[in-house]
């Protein structure tokens, strides 16, 4: 399972189930193209295919949205198992 998180532009932002035992962080998809961000701090992990240009597009996204994505993180991972 893959839960979509946030969609700007073509880009899909994703966290996969079983994601949990790592620290918090987002995939970002484009067709065939799947990006890895840590958000605390906000790092590139891996780049998936995405050009240098992509992936600065795809910092700013998450950075204007961190807060946000952190929240869905911890809501998905730390509130559903109650």
């Amino acid at each position: 399972m893959a839960p979509t998180v946030l969609v700007k532009g073509p880009f899909r932002f994703f966290f996969f189930s079983s994601d949990g035992g790592e620290p918090a962080h987002v995939h970002v998809r484009r067709d065939d193209k799947v990006a890895k961000f840590w958000l605390d701090p906000v790092r590139l992990e891996r780049s998936g295919g995405f050009s240098r240009a992509e992936i600065l597009d795809i910092r700013r996204i998450i950075e204007a949205n961190r807060e946000g994505l952190m929240e869905s993180w911890n809501e998905y991972f730390f509130s559903h198992d109650s």
